[in-house]
């Protein structure tokens, strides 16, 4: 009876360890991600099962055909060991483009590993092919050249070596309207020119690879626009000369604005009243020559003696005189005396005029200097 409960308990405890470790479980959802010769194995996997242990992965390949040989004679290449992201390059792995292979790959912790998962790979046939590397556009007259390079692999060849029968799709459209109007030109060159175009329009490209083999197509490329040539109508070059003029006249009438404002800003047309510009005037004649008073007083001096009508007068009766006396001097001579003391009364009453005359006109200019002497002060 005890033995029998031994053997029951020592079995159930064998199931129980069992259940608990179990086997690890394998990486889901291997796919590969592929453009050309660049190959990315990629996979998920749940921690469910290694909650305190650090997961590793581990990824190999092998050739199709070696695969029917016994397990123990694979020759299986690693190429990815303990690595912990949820993927591995092949693409410097050496798969040849037209070989069939096996790839496989294994998760890993310290105590256990899970079974291998694997999955078939044609380079040629399951590779996803790429756009051009590049394409260029240049205007020839009113042409456009389009210039195309080949799709490059990992190692900067050429996939027109590797795939079979590739060829170019070209959609052109003008830039004006929608892609969907594109037109399609199917070329196998890699130098294509596009004539019957409309001349000083913007067209735009772009190119997608392909193959007919196994009926691959790539994404297209970049779409890339440029404006045909063509001779520039008289429209245009009026249009730009006007726009020109324009410009030059906004620029001149900015530039005597600015000139206005700031002659308003510095040189107000505020002016000053006319008694300080006479004020201002007198003094700056007394600062620059002050001996202008005193030479200017001679010089009016001078002028009025010259033009003096009291000597003007004396000449005038001086003459006057002289003629009376020869006058009476030819008459008769017991009159003569008589006329005489009349002339010599008449001569003394007027030179009382003349000094009464004088008098006054020197009285007259000593108060215009006066004057002009307080004014200027």
């Amino acid at each position: 009876m005890n033995a029998r409960c031994c053997s029951a308990l020592c079995f159930f405890l064998l199931v129980e360890v069992s259940v608990v470790l179990g086997d690890l479980l394998g990486p889901r959802n291997v796919t590969l991600e592929t453009l050309n010769t660049h190959y990315v194995l990629q996979w998920d996997w749940s921690q469910q099962m290694a909650v305190n242990s650090t997961v590793t992965f581990t990824a190999q390949y092998l050739a199709q055909y070696k695969a029917r040989k016994p397990a123990h004679k694979q020759d299986w290449k690693t190429v990815c060991v303990n690595v912990t992201e949820h993927h591995c390059d092949f693409s410097n792995a050496g798969l040849h483009y037209f070989g069939m292979f096996l790839l496989r790959v294994q998760a890993n912790t310290p105590q256990q590993s899970s079974s291998w998962v694997q999955i078939e790979f044609c380079p040629d046939k399951h590779a996803d092919l790429g756009p051009p590397s590049s394409v260029k556009l240049n205007s020839v007259k009113e042409d456009l050249e389009i210039i195309i390079s080949d799709p490059l692999s990992s190692k900067n060849q050429s996939m027109n070596e590797l795939v079979q029968k590739m060829y170019y799709l070209i959609q052109y459209w003008k830039k004006s309207d929608s892609s969907q109007q594109a037109e399609v030109l199917r070329t196998e060159s890699n130098v294509v020119t596009l004539s019957k175009l409309d001349r000083l329009t913007q067209y735009c490209v772009r190119v997608q690879s392909r193959c007919e083999f196994y009926n691959k197509s790539s994404v297209f490329s970049d779409v890339h626009c440029t404006q045909t040539g063509g001779e520039t109508p008289y429209l245009q070059i009026f249009v730009f000369l006007l726009s020109l003029l324009i410009c030059f006249l906004v620029v001149l009438l900015l530039s005597f604005c600015l000139y206005k404002i700031i002659k308003s800003i510095f040189y107000p047309s505020i002016q000053l009243p006319v008694y300080i510009k006479e004020r201002w005037s007198c003094s700056s004649d007394m600062l620059l020559n002050p001996e202008s008073e005193s030479i200017s007083e001679h010089l009016g001096i001078s002028s009025v003696e010259k033009q003096d009508p009291v000597a003007a007068v004396i000449d005038v009766r001086i003459s006057q005189d002289t003629g009376n006396h020869s006058r009476h001097g030819s008459g008769d001579s017991g009159v003569y005396s008589t006329e005489e003391d009349s002339c010599h009364t008449h001569i003394t009453h007027t030179d009382v005029q003349i000094e009464n005359m004088f008098k006054t006109k020197t009285g007259h200019r000593e108060e215009t200097h006066d004057g002009m002497h307080e004014l200027c002060v």
